[in-house]
């Protein structure tokens, strides 16, 4: 499992409706997308939550990289280039994915916690406390689906959590959820990826 998110942060008298009109008009486009295990259409409004931008920040869970690898050179991601220009495309290593006590609900938030691995502590030593966090965030109620992944380059943990409340329990940056592409969803899990 490969985790990958691009921000685009947009100025704060942006119009908002913009956005959820896109995804609503767009976002059922990679509903059947080969390799995509899921794709969370995530945005967060300035003042809303807490949010200090306006942001469009689709979160994907890809199964494989030939799915990916196919929607960055392809002209799913080309639509976001000629639209806002070419995003800084950040991507993690999967560790792990757990359906939480709600997945069959639809995921009205998401959070998202990033921390750095503690320097002077074993790469997996780290990563075996996250998988523990992990696993008990994924068990929370409300709880959709969780995916834990790490950037090797920066030593950096990304936890996602998708929420069925639009107010979410889980600590991190909040993001409303417009829209949800899940074709490979089933195939993401469940727990450890090796």
């Amino acid at each position: 499992m490969h985790a990958m998110q691009y921000e685009i942060t947009l100025p704060a008298d942006y119009d908002m409706e913009i956005i959820r009109e896109r995804v609503a008009t767009r976002g059922r486009l990679l509903d059947d997308f080969p390799g995509l295990g899921l794709k969370a259409y995530l945005m967060r409004e300035r003042k809303d939550g807490g949010s200090p931008v306006n942001q469009y920040a689709p979160f994907y869970l890809w199964a494989d990289p030939t799915g990916m690898n196919a929607f960055l050179w392809g002209p799913g991601f080309q639509g976001i280039v000629s639209d806002f220009g070419r995003p800084v495309v950040q991507h993690w290593t999967g560790l792990a994915y757990d359906e939480g006590p709600a997945s069959s609900a639809p995921p009205r938030a998401a959070t998202r916690h990033r921390r750095p691995l503690p320097e002077g502590t074993a790469p997996g030593d780290a990563v075996a406390d996250a998988l523990a966090r992990h696993a008990r965030q994924a068990a929370a109620d409300g709880v959709v689906a969780s995916a834990l992944a790490v950037d090797p380059r920066h030593w950096e943990l990304l936890s996602l959590t998708l929420w069925a409340d639009a107010e979410p329990a889980g600590e991190g940056e909040r993001f409303q959820v417009l829209h949800l592409s899940a074709p490979g969803r089933a195939g993401l899990g469940p727990g450890r990826l090796w």
